[in-house]
């Protein structure tokens, strides 16, 4: 899927996304790139962004990544994800790079880098980790009931 193509999807499917304003900058197969452009309303006391905008926008890259490496796998459900706060992002633009680890026939395994800092000067401010159920084919689910 293209990165237009995971947007729409994800867009349609978790309204959220559009909330905040999330957009896939780039996507491939194993990769995706997306922002969340800086709203006054994400950042908490002491000046820095929320920790559920950038577990969100981590959560959204590693599905965004997913997407881009199946395809429409709508049903695909996050089953862990862990941050590490790294350091304070500044007040401006919070960028995900998301990799796609390992994929297997039940669950995926992704990596995201949160950044933050002017284009260029991006700095890492969390790490993340996560994995993704996968749903099974129509028949291996059919025989699962």
């Amino acid at each position: 899927m293209t990165a237009e193509e995971v947007q729409a999807l994800i867009c349609a499917g978790v309204p959220m996304a559009k909330d905040i304003g999330f957009t896939i900058e780039k996507a491939g197969s194993g990769y995706a790139r997306a922002k969340v452009p800086f709203q006054e309303r994400m950042v908490r006391p002491g000046g820095t962004l929320s920790g559920p905008t950038q577990m969100a926008l981590a959560d959204a890259a590693m599905y965004a990544a997913i997407l881009a490496t199946l395809g429409k796998v709508e049903m695909a459900v996050t089953s862990n994800l862990s941050i590490n706060f790294l350091q304070k992002p500044q007040p401006m633009d919070l960028i995900a790079e998301a990799t796609v680890l390992k994929m297997g026939r039940r669950l995926a395994f992704c990596e995201v880098r949160l950044l933050s800092g002017a284009p260029g000067e991006e700095v890492l401010v969390a790490h993340v980790t996560g994995s993704y159920a996968l749903p099974g084919a129509p028949n291996q689910q059919a025989q699962e009931r």
